[in-house]
């Protein structure tokens, strides 16, 4: 039995379903809402490499080492985006979130906020995890600013960590939330759901 089973999370219209080769076409269209693979910092798929991004997520599942989400819009079904628990650490209750990635619309919408809410909920009430984690490219200053805003704190820079699509070397920013730290999160980012939308 895996430390993540399967489980399907939703709220506010917005649904994370396990990812599975169904999505193929879906997650497709999702990328080219923007063009999202032409961005240096993500690890967004390329239209012809989408079919292998899912066979590498199903086998990373297989092995216990992530479980990757479908972000699907509930009303319509229509593929949002991809979300992920990986570099799971049963041993200490510790999992990261990443491989997250939405079509363009959906950027600057509720829908990321709100599959942090899912996610984090589940991961701290389901899993009882002491430690949320989160990495980023120390380039992509975008998602560094909506991990931060999620309450999260930075716990430091691996320098010389991983290689870019494009070959060059980025060094990687580490954030984490732990347990205690959770209740202040969850309102927070219930706040930010609840407010107003001008």
């Amino acid at each position: 039995m895996n430390f993540v089973e399967p489980v399907t999370l939703a709220a506010r219209g917005v649904e994370l379903v396990p990812l599975t080769l169904a999505h193929e076409a879906g997650l497709r269209a999702a990328a080219a809402d923007g063009a999202l693979w032409q961005l240096r910092v993500t690890s967004v798929p390329e239209p012809v490499q989408t079919r292998a991004y899912i066979e590498t997520a199903l086998a990373a599942r297989q092995a216990g080492e992530r479980f990757a989400f479908a972000v699907v819009d509930q009303a319509s079904g229509t593929v949002l985006g991809s979300s992920s628990y990986h570099d799971i650490l049963p041993a200490v209750r510790r999992v990261e979130i990443g491989y997250t990635w939405y079509a363009a619309r959906c950027q600057r919408t509720h829908v990321n906020t709100t599959c942090k809410l899912l996610m984090l909920t589940h991961a701290f009430e389901a899993l009882d995890c002491h430690v949320v984690g989160w990495r980023t490219d120390n380039f992509n200053f975008a998602s560094q600013a909506a991990i931060e805003r999620l309450g999260a704190k930075k716990d430091g820079v691996i320098r010389g960590h991983a290689l870019r699509r494009d070959g060059t070397i980025r060094d990687t920013v580490m954030y984490s939330l732990r347990a205690g730290e959770w209740p202040e999160a969850k309102a927070q980012l219930r706040y930010l759901l609840d407010k107003p939308r001008h």
